[in-house]
């Protein structure tokens, strides 16, 4: 069970650590990366202690732009064979 629930935008950059940060209870800070959350991850864990938090955030927000874009094939053309 999660120790709680933390809305993203509750959380801290740290850009030593590159990851949202969450104080934890025991004095470290739960941790959370952007690419964790690209691939939907949304746990945050701490590395000193065993608690994790979950993350409540709107993945659309961190997905890639390229992604969302329907980008179809080229359609293949007729080739007249003499």
């Amino acid at each position: 069970m999660s120790y709680d629930d933390v809305e993203i935008e509750d959380m801290e950059w740290n850009e030593e650590l590159k990851a949202f940060t969450y104080p934890c209870p025991c004095g470290d800070l739960f941790q959370i990366t952007k690419d964790d959350l690209k691939i939907g991850e949304e746990v945050a864990r701490c590395p000193s202690c065993s608690l994790y938090i979950t993350v409540i955030y709107n993945m659309e927000d961190f997905t890639d732009q390229k992604s969302k874009t329907n980008i179809e094939p080229a359609k293949q053309q007729p080739v007249a064979v003499a």
